[in-house]
């Protein structure tokens, strides 16, 4: 009994302590979302002190971690104004009588991209899962640039028949020497479970990459036209600073193994399967605009590829991570960018200045205006990963000869 009244007081102590810190930093109704985030990480390294000074269990310490690490309530991206976004895209060149075709384009970084590529005067093609959000995002586009040509084709990048349905529409649509300027490859999926699709492959490894190589592949002729007639093309990919969790491509994760590559760990920061097939993911979508880049070139063709990296941006990419248990490390975001600014390097992929094989990313890491990365690591270059990837694609979607 006394070592149970003793147990209970010092972890009382550590407790009233804490959390009386905490409820004192944050007891303005207007208290910051970073506020918040740093007095709990102030309220950990006071715990960890007072456990010490009370002999409380660190036990406590183990909880409180959790507590500063989830948020039951994340369910939208938080609010951060734009400080770049402006004037960059006030210097993009006008698009009028262009095609431009971007998937994953019903909220954040593709919604920006297909957003402003109509105020540009393109014609946008919306390649979207049939969804509530896919019509929203085809009527506010519309409202918000009334003069521009937008439509929706229908394309789920879990199913390659869908896939193959929507690359057979836009060559109905856009044959005839008309043609596709850009393929903005954007969609994508982060830290799902390990879960495969009806074709056998790891959900995000189809959704990030395979579908995205069929898509290209079925569609190539319509950029090839695109370029004969107004002088280039370009296939955009979207890959993240989680390229660098992987050490190197691996073959098991382009395989259709889904469902047998690690299991559910969900930790970001020690290593979690979930995380892991993500980094394999992003690491895929670099290699491959080096593998293409290659083969364009050696046929000298006038359709890039090129990819992008949006830093850390605020969209539902993390949402629809945490409300699938991948990512409880949700206060990172309190350090994020706006959607718009962490769409700037894609929209300088599909519809700025440059070069193919290049890749973009924001100047600082995970913050920043477009910048093109120096020199890329040796990884995302190495000539045994594109051979990989190229054969590994084309086994799951089909021989592409270029």
């Amino acid at each position: 009994m006394t070592s149970a009244l003793v147990y209970g007081w010092r972890t009382g102590c550590a407790l009233r302590h804490v959390l009386g810190l905490f409820l004192f930093h944050t007891r303005s109704d207007t208290c910051s979302q970073r506020r918040v985030v740093w007095c709990k990480v102030l309220a950990l390294v006071s715990c960890v002190r007072v456990c010490k000074r009370h002999k409380a269990p660190m036990g406590l310490v183990s909880w409180l971690k959790s507590w500063i690490s989830s948020d039951p309530y994340y369910t939208a991206p938080p609010a951060i104004a734009s400080k770049w976004f402006p004037e960059f895209v006030d210097k993009l060149p006008e698009q009028t009588g262009k095609v431009v075709a971007v998937t994953g384009s019903t909220t954040g970084t593709g919604f920006v991209c297909a957003l402003t590529c109509a105020k540009k005067g393109a014609h946008v093609v919306l390649l979207n899962r049939p969804s509530e959000r896919a019509t929203e995002a085809e009527r506010r586009i519309k409202e918000l640039a009334p003069q521009a040509t937008v439509e929706t084709i229908p394309c789920d990048l879990m199913d390659f028949a869908s896939v193959r349905a929507a690359a057979a529409t836009l060559k109905s649509k856009f044959g005839g020497g008309k043609g596709l300027d850009v393929l903005c490859c954007n969609a994508g999926v982060m830290a799902l479970k390990d879960q495969a699709t009806s074709e056998g492959y790891d959900v995000q490894m189809q959704t990030n990459h395979l579908a995205h190589f069929l898509l290209a592949k079925e569609v190539f002729g319509l950029l090839e036209a695109a370029a004969k007639a107004r002088g280039e093309a370009r296939i955009v990919n979207h890959s993240s600073g989680a390229r660098h969790m992987a050490k190197q491509l691996e073959a098991p994760y382009l395989g259709a193994n889904g469902g047998n590559l690690g299991g559910d760990g969900a930790s970001m920061f020690l290593g979690g399967a979930r995380w892991v097939r993500y980094g394999q993911t992003k690491l895929a979508n670099a290699v491959w605009t080096q593998a293409l880049h290659e083969k364009l070139q050696a046929r000298d063709s006038p359709v890039k590829a090129v990819c992008a990296a949006p830093g850390l941006a605020a969209t539902n990419l993390q949402v629809t991570t945490h409300l699938d248990g991948g990512m409880a490390a949700t206060w990172i975001m309190s350090m994020s960018q706006s959607a718009e600014d962490g769409t700037m390097p894609l929209l300088q992929c599909c519809i700025g200045t440059a070069h193919s094989g290049e890749f973009i990313e924001p100047s600082k890491g995970m913050w920043g205006v477009p910048a093109v990365v120096a020199k890329r690591s040796a990884k995302e270059i190495d000539p045994a990963a594109t051979k990989l990837i190229w054969e590994m694609s084309e086994k799951a979607c089909g021989e592409w000869k270029l």
